[in-house]
């Protein structure tokens, strides 16, 4: 759903996860040696790009994972319609397996969808006010709701500054989906949670909404 009410349909070819976005270098560069510390792997660059079968974008109220050790992270996207005149943003949420993390980063985004907002923005008309946008996330164990981040677009890479980088790249294509990056999680509060909630608001209290329950599976028998 548009702000003027109209709806959009996109067929998605490609899904791209950024990682590592934060304009503060030092912070980027001190997350990444945290993450060494719990035995993740450094990425070979920043930022970082893991490409994603097209079919784990979805919008829904509810996900399967495998373990109770997986979380979600609350994103923008950027959406490529009919070209690269024609680019949407939205709210996302990147549904990661923490254990599969320290394995490989891009494999860990590949065994839960990224889930998109309701609505949307042309990126067009508000690329002048996304640093002052809100992203939040809030999540739920049993009937408590905590939020878990709370941020905003200016601690991330710009949207126009990834319009750049992936025209480079021959990247932006229609269809393709990109999320940006996530802000940072409040310390004690659990990320391991039976529901995930994410708001990106603009500076007029429009937002962009996802919230959805996480189902694990039963154990397997072997």
């Amino acid at each position: 759903m548009m702000p003027d009410g109209s709806r959009r349909e996109v067929g998605v070819q490609y899904v791209l996860n950024a990682g590592f976005t934060g304009r503060d270098t030092a912070q980027v560069q001190h997350h990444v040696d945290e993450l060494a510390a719990l035995g993740v792997p450094a990425p070979a660059r920043i930022p970082t790009l893991y490409p994603l079968p097209r079919h784990l974008v979805a919008q829904g109220d509810e996900i399967q994972v495998g373990h109770a050790r997986t979380s979600g992270e609350a994103e923008w996207a950027l959406v490529v319609g009919d070209g690269p005149d024609d680019v949407m943003i939205t709210a996302a949420c990147d549904h990661t397996d923490r254990d599969l993390e320290v394995h490989g980063i891009g494999w860990s985004k590949q065994t839960s969808p990224d889930i998109l907002g309701d609505q949307a923005w042309y990126l067009a008309d508000v690329v002048d006010e996304i640093d002052r946008f809100t992203l939040r996330a809030w999540v739920t164990h049993g009937s408590t709701e905590s939020l878990i981040q709370d941020g905003s677009p200016a601690q991330l890479l710009a949207p126009s500054d990834w319009l750049e980088r992936l025209g480079a790249g021959s990247l932006l294509r229609p269809g393709t989906v990109l999320l940006g990056g996530t802000v940072p999680m409040a310390p004690g509060v659990d990320q391991f949670a039976d529901a995930w909630r994410v708001e990106l608001t603009d500076p007029h209290g429009r937002s962009s909404r996802l919230a959805y329950r996480v189902d694990q599976l039963p154990a397997a028998w072997e």
